[in-house]
């Protein structure tokens, strides 16, 4: 699918106001809509004011959608079932595991130690009965003579937002009826054609159903393993809420050190808590070693991966997610282990940016000597989730000069890829920002399989989230971005 051409998209991009006094008449009504539809956060939480504790604000958004091109948008949503497949077939290669994550050594504590829980769930022979995919596969839009978007990560632990991603749509397409954006749009146009329909805030929740269907016990439970003091509880609670309403299934609430201290694994290998079996249990926490303070926690995961429950995501498709992983897929012939067909697999290539190792081989000292001479043309990424761990710029060469070659081997270099700046609104904390922005794309995936069959395999909608073309980050939860909805051109 050809993409469209710079600068004929850039042409066709509407014009934003970008007077704060002028567009201010909008932001009562914006934060009421939040509010009335579940578009919110839990208030930060201080030791001084108790009442804050269930205080509620309003997520932070952008008052109107940000153009996206429909060749990338259509490519990328077409692609998502290759790429659940893509990475269910690594998750399900051993070898490759192994190799691939062994040549991290020792410079990844916490990669090492779940690793090392894989290796341990494997020698016990610990049964389940599917696994589970909630993925989201991210891109950028490249801006060359084409627009092209380029893969920047795929993620397939604690996905966040697809909820949340949903309703700013639907604020959106309300903005649009019922205001006609009559001061905000000052040149081109927004059509009600061109905000794609997104089942975001469905598919993860039917997705989890799939699964819990093959666990084979209708009066079992789900678990949602969440981090304590969770402020983004209500894109959580939409999951929750898909579960009961349409499936009738009952979803608990508990942290790594609750399951600890609350579940045992019976004979059976069923984890149960108070007597009652939990069939799924819905990672929403435990991609980043801060989610582990302590061996509680650590204990809790075991508990959950050495009985029969559904871990969603399994220890191998978390390992599978791993920056590791993503550079070596870029390798000569990596994705065609996987991928028979040469078409689907250049497809898939067609996404990616160059990504290289920064480890004691040759093509690793060759890509550190790249990053130290030209720093601004790449990105150093470490072995983790959730926003706020890249390196950028000026603190590539800062960060490799300062760390062991053994600590080295735990990063990836990475082409930075160069989205074009638009000037956009945002609606943050109640206050209206106006700002130059950049926006990532996140195409979500469902992948359910009982090893012989695959059940689901499936695009599960998207998220766009928008954030300040200075900065370098993209994670709402570590409070880089606002979430968006794509106008399609």
């Amino acid at each position: 699918m050809e993409g469209i051409a710079t600068r004929e998209f850039l042409a066709q991009r509407p014009l934003y106001s970008q007077d704060t006094n002028e567009l201010q008449q909008y932001v009562e009504l914006a934060v009421d809509w939040e509010a009335m539809h579940g578009l919110l956060f839990r208030a930060p939480a201080t030791e001084t004011a108790t009442w804050q504790q269930t205080a509620l604000v309003p997520a932070p958004i952008t008052l109107a959608p940000s153009p996206i091109p429909r060749s990338s948008f259509d490519l990328v949503v077409s692609l998502q079932p290759t790429l659940n497949t893509l990475f269910d077939r690594i998750s399900r290669d051993h070898d490759f595991l192994v190799s691939t994550l062994q040549s991290l050594g020792t410079s990844d504590e916490f990669t090492t130690r779940v690793f090392q829980m894989y290796l341990k769930q494997r020698l016990e022979g610990a049964e389940k009965p599917c696994v589970i995919g909630i993925h989201r596969s991210d891109y950028l839009i490249n801006a060359g003579a084409e627009l092209q978007a380029k893969q920047v990560e795929f993620n397939t632990i604690a996905a966040s937002f697809a909820s949340l991603s949903a309703v700013v749509g639907d604020f959106h397409r309300y903005m649009l009826e019922r205001t006609g954006y009559k001061h905000l749009l000052k040149a081109g146009r927004i059509t009600r054609e061109q905000i794609p329909p997104n089942e975001s805030l469905t598919s993860i929740g039917d997705g989890i159903a799939a699964g819990f269907e093959l666990y084979g016990q209708s009066e079992a439970v789900v678990v949602m393993v969440v981090q304590p003091g969770e402020r983004n509880v209500y894109d959580q609670r939409f999951v929750e809420k898909r579960l009961w309403e349409r499936h009738h299934i009952k979803t608990l609430r508990l942290t790594f050190a609750e399951i600890r201290d609350q579940c045992v694994v019976d004979e059976n290998d069923r984890l149960l808590i108070d007597g009652q079996e939990i069939a799924v249990a819905y990672y929403r926490s435990g991609y980043a070693p801060t989610d582990f303070p302590t061996t509680a926690e650590w204990t809790g995961r075991w508990l959950v991966e050495k009985s029969r429950a559904i871990a969603v995501p399994s220890l191998a498709y978390h390992l599978a997610g791993c920056k590791k992983i993503q550079q070596v897929l870029a390798n000569p012939g990596v994705v065609e282990r996987f991928i028979d067909d040469a078409e689907t697999a250049a497809r898939v290539r067609e996404c990616f940016v160059g990504l290289y190792p920064l480890d004691n081989t040759s093509q690793g000292m060759q890509a550190t000597r790249m990053a130290l001479h030209e720093p601004h043309k790449y990105v150093v990424k470490p072995q983790r989730e959730g926003g706020g761990y890249n390196v950028y710029g000026d603190d590539i060469p800062k960060l490799l000069t300062s760390v062991s070659e053994e600590e080295r081997k735990g990063y990836i270099l990475m082409d930075l890829i160069r989205a074009p700046p638009f000037n956009s609104v945002l609606v943050r904390n109640g206050e209206v920002v106006v700002a130059s922005v950049v926006s990532e794309l996140g195409i979500y995936g469902i992948f359910v399989s009982d090893g012989k069959n695959v059940v689901v395999n499936k695009q599960g909608g998207h998220l766009l989230r928008t954030k300040a073309a200075d900065v370098s980050e993209g994670g709402v939860a570590a409070g880089f971005a606002v979430i968006d909805s794509p106008l399609l051109i």
